[in-house]
């Protein structure tokens, strides 16, 4: 069966088109052992130089959600399946986090899930920003996908004993 088929077509709706079952629901306490172990793989997929055990993000989680963040849990057939963390200012609404589990990536699922958020949670008339690390080029396509432009570019200069993660051991002018 080619993609062109109709059968194809209905059977696997564009992923701009979220016609999936896929629900969602606003995280409480009880998820930030499982929204920590999520955090962890974020982490880690994304190459971020974050050290946090899964418990310290843990507790972070936990003080955060009562606090300035929110975090909203999509759900397809009773699975989680992803999760964002985003707080909202008076005109802004921060993405901190948007992850899809590993097992579920390239479904359409993140793209859903921003319409989620877009169109259920999010007020229309407050700016939407997300932070990404350069070098994780599909990040930056996905975002550029759903509508995101390049705003702004943070460079740093890591310290020496941590050179190991991507920056360069400082060298002497004069050598």
């Amino acid at each position: 069966m080619t993609k062109d088929t109709p059968r194809e077509r209905v059977s696997h709706p564009p992923a701009t088109c979220p016609t999936a079952p896929m629900t969602f629901r606003f995280a409480t306490l009880d998820d930030c052992p499982q929204l920590a172990e999520l955090n962890h793989q974020l982490i880690q997929d994304e190459g971020h130089g974050n050290r946090m055990t899964v418990p310290d993000l843990e507790l972070r989680m936990r003080e955060w959600l009562p606090g300035e963040y929110r975090a909203v849990i999509f759900e397809d057939a009773g699975e989680v399946v992803a999760y964002a963390l985003f707080r909202e200012r008076e005109d802004e609404i921060y993405l901190r986090q948007l992850f899809v589990v590993r097992h579920r990536r390239g479904q359409g699922i993140g793209r859903r899930a921003v319409h989620f958020l877009r169109s259920e949670i999010w007020p229309r008339s407050k700016r939407l920003t997300v932070e990404v690390l350069v070098a994780n080029e599909r990040a930056v396509s996905f975002w550029r996908s759903v509508g995101y432009a390049n705003y702004a570019l943070s460079l740093e200069i890591l310290p020496a004993d941590d050179a190991s993660r991507g920056g360069s051991e400082p060298t002497r002018a004069d050598a």
